[in-house]
């Protein structure tokens, strides 16, 4: 395992005392500041990968890489192009007026079939009260009960806990029903680099590709790749992410997808994971050779490509490398999207960083005919995931505030000239920013979760359905975050139809 390092320059607001520092590529927040500086024995960003990207280095070191193994091969033989029904819906001809959301897809659970456990809900096969890596609890009130699987803990009135699975074909396509009801455009699908080293990940990456594919062109919604880079060694940009890449072209035939997201006129591809300066195995010019392959291959080129960077990318500090090639492989990209969860933890530090960061980045983007795609997170907590590692972290570290927090950041870099957005994420329950249903009424016990306060599990689907109608009207927006009718619960019904086509 890769020796860890510390990062000495703290990246949000020195005033706030539970300012978040990046590790991996993710805040890592602790009360107190010399517990911050406690690197964790992860190799890995722990922002997009965690615990899988550590179960798949302990087994690399064990069993070896897939290699063309038989049990590869017969992954490979189930790869194959979407032949589904498509429904019409956004324009995915361009990703400018768009708010996407990243979407994990990395669940899994005991007996949905996929033989790996309870992949992000705990540590190796561990799942029970006082062993969990989540603080939210998806809302399970409208799974179907194939789409259930039950778990230890219980609610307050003894009723077991249901969880679900992203290798269930239904549930991922009610996932992108919800976005069809809130008007949110659709998704960025992650294909963890270090998943796609052994045939049993790698298949529940290609199931949830096809899952995912499925619930886009049945509602109408859009959807693209991203490469999430971490936890990566020398050469396996090439040997893992090349070589999938080709795999995807010619057996699912995935940028011939009609709901495929376009911008530019070519498929978008976007890479994450390049320029931190975290003590990556990979290189910036193994990087800049990825970005030439997906913008100029014969075959398999000819892509828009957009690149997930440090949030100090332009100065090329704090997060980043100091390294001006970093410039140059981003100038040579289509789109740059830097990280910015855990950077600003209230709505004013959302607004300066609007002012002090984003507004310089667009003005040097648009100098380089770049896009720019901003992230937006609606909190920010990992308690249960940091106690199984031996560590304690405060509850809701970074707190929602009713949607107060993420309203101010969209609509500050909307202000600061942002035309398109990227919420962070659908369904990330482990760092507590996920945007689909929670419940309110978690397990109770040993293990400690969020709650909404109150609020309907689709608030923040609502929420997001409303910053998308706010990105694509002309003018400011007003800072106040919407009122919402709790009781006919149509607000976001009608900013749908309003704004979907």
């Amino acid at each position: 395992m890769k020796p860890v390092l510390h990062l000495p320059a703290a990246l949000a607001p020195a005033a706030n005392p539970d300012a978040c520092r990046i590790q991996y590529g993710r805040p890592w927040c602790s009360e107190a500041s010399d517990k911050r500086l406690q690197s964790p024995p992860i190799y890995a960003s722990l922002a997009k990968i965690g615990i899988a990207a550590v179960l798949a280095l302990a087994l690399s070191a064990t069993t070896g890489r897939c290699g063309e193994s038989p049990e590869l091969q017969d992954v490979l033989s189930q790869m194959r192009p979407y032949d589904g029904p498509h429904k019409t819906g956004v324009d995915t001809t361009t990703l400018t007026g768009k708010v996407m959301c990243g979407y994990q897809g990395w669940f899994a659970a005991e007996g949905d079939g996929s033989g790996r456990g309870w992949v992000h809900y705990g540590r190796g096969r561990e799942f029970g009260p006082g062993h969990c890596t989540i603080d939210l609890w998806p809302d399970m009130n409208e799974m179907e009960p194939d789409e259930k699987y039950p778990t230890p803990f219980k609610h307050k009135d003894g009723r077991a806990a249901d969880v679900f699975s992203s290798y269930n074909p239904k549930t991922v396509l009610r996932h992108f029903q919800w976005m069809q009801e809130h008007g949110i455009d659709g998704v960025f699908l992650q294909r963890f680099g270090v998943d796609l080293r052994h045939p049993k990940d790698y298949h529940h990456r290609n199931v949830v590709t096809a899952n995912v594919q499925a619930g886009a062109n049945r509602t109408g919604r859009t959807w693209a790749m991203m490469y999430d880079l971490s936890g990566l060694g020398p050469g396996e940009i090439e040997t893992t992410v090349i070589e999938d890449w080709k795999r995807l072209v010619d057996r699912m035939n995935i940028t011939a997808d009609q709901s495929y997201l376009h911008h530019g006129g070519k498929p978008v591809v976007a890479v994450w994971g390049v320029g931190f300066n975290d003590g990556r195995g990979y290189t910036l010019d193994e990087c800049e050779k990825l970005v030439r392959f997906l913008k100029a291959d014969p075959k398999y080129g000819g892509n828009t490509v957009m690149l997930g960077v440090p949030t100090y990318w332009r100065t090329l500090d704090r997060d980043a490398v100091r390294d001006r090639t970093l410039h140059k492989i981003i100038s040579q990209a289509d789109i740059v999207s830097p990280w910015t969860v855990g950077r600003y933890s209230s709505p004013e530090q959302a607004r300066q960083h609007a002012k002090s960061v984003v507004k310089p980045d667009i003005d040097w983007a648009n100098r380089k005919s770049l896009d720019y795609l901003p992230v937006v997170f609606p909190g920010f907590s990992w308690q249960n995931l940091q106690k199984v590692q031996g560590r304690e972290a405060k509850t809701e570290q970074i707190p929602r505030l009713g949607g107060e927090f993420l309203w101010s950041q969209a609509t500050a870099f909307k202000d600061a000239g942002a035309r398109m957005l990227y919420v962070a994420m659908f369904d990330e329950l482990d760092e507590g920013s996920a945007i689909f249903k929670c419940t309110d009424d978690p397990p109770v016990g040993e293990s400690r979760f969020l709650s909404f306060e109150g609020l309907p599990g689709d608030h923040y689907l609502w929420l997001t359905g409303k910053i998308a109608a706010a990105l694509r009207t002309k003018g400011r927006t007003k800072p106040e975050i919407p009122v919402r009718n709790v009781d006919k619960r149509n607000g976001s019904k009608e900013a749908a139809t309003a704004n979907d086509p």
